[in-house]
């Protein structure tokens, strides 16, 4: 049998007459297909769906095993966003003075740490999520889109624990508890489809460009410093050109920052977000989230090979 099989790869005349026949004719005869061919978009949406327990579990192993060595464990999920917020209050709070014309500055400071650490720290996971795991990819057959958004749901599991931390922290700066807080399931929501998106971009990226990891903290930071994470972006709106007040105002990630300051803090006016603030929300979740999507299944088929 074995002869006769390498005969017919060979396009050796072989009983069946299969002389001269392409490697690819020979495929096609005899029902053959790709290992790991791209599934058509409906169908590795399917695929995708019936792993949700998997994208959980691996979400959630991998996140005990990241604090696994720390002796305060776990903590740190608190611990490393509050530091961020105590080393910005420093800087920008205490010796830049940023804080002027900002009501209660440190609850402003630390959701806007919280919160775009979430994007962050999704987009810099995601960029390595293919690179850093081929040994997975090359073993099992999966969706290769699990990955980014298994290590979105690791990200949106550390906020979610540290937004029990937050709460506190605006409560005891003065701010009330309202109905406003309300808003915080349908911004996570939105954030969180953003950042899979953006999560499932890079990582396509990052496949093919192993240097981009390294590039994009310095983006990342950059991004962030346009974000009003510490400080406020309409100090400088309002001398800048036009074109550059649309682009910053419009930027998603200070629009979570600001929805999410809305429904903590009584003290931030509705006033303060851009017009149709929602439907802007909205529209970057699903552009981002879709398209990073589609993006990425597009290579489906070139993950893990050499």
């Amino acid at each position: 049998m074995s002869t006769v099989y390498e005969q017919r790869l060979a396009g050796v005349a072989g009983p069946d007459g299969d002389s001269g026949l392409s490697p690819g004719d020979l495929a096609a005869k005899y029902g053959l297909a790709v290992s790991g061919k791209r599934p058509p978009l409906g169908e590795y949406t399917r695929r995708l769906w019936s792993r949700r327990h998997f994208i959980v579990a691996f979400a959630t192993a991998r996140l005990t095993a990241t604090y696994t060595a720390a002796r305060l464990g776990q903590i740190w999920q608190v611990m490393t966003p509050l530091l961020n917020a105590a080393v910005y209050y420093l800087i920008f709070g205490l010796l830049l003075g940023t804080n002027r014309g900002i009501p209660n500055f440190i609850a402003y400071l630390c959701t806007g740490v919280f919160v775009f650490q979430f994007t962050q720290s999704a987009v810099l996971s995601g960029t390595r999520s293919i690179a850093d795991n081929l040994g997975l990819i090359r073993a099992l057959h999966f969706p290769r889109a699990c990955l980014p958004i298994a290590f979105t749901v690791i990200q949106l599991q550390e906020l979610l624990f540290s937004m029990g931390v937050l709460g506190v922290i605006v409560l005891a700066t003065g701010e009330p508890l309202t109905l406003r807080w309300v808003l915080i399931l349908p911004i996570l929501f939105l954030q969180s489809v953003f950042n899979a998106g953006l999560a499932m971009l890079m990582a396509r990226i990052g496949a093919k460009t192993t240097d981009m990891a390294q590039l994009m903290p310095f983006i990342i930071r950059t991004w962030m410093y346009t974000s009003g994470v510490f400080w406020s972006v309409t100090t400088f709106t309002h001398k800048a050109p036009h074109w550059v007040a649309v682009i910053l105002n419009n930027n998603p990630a200070l629009i979570f920052n600001d929805l999410m300051r809305y429904a903590l803090m009584d003290s931030v006016s509705s006033s303060s977000l851009p017009h149709h603030v929602w439907i802007i929300t909205l529209a970057w979740a699903v552009v981002v989230g879709l398209g990073g999507y589609m993006f990425f299944w597009k290579a489906e088929e070139e993950y893990g090979r050499g």
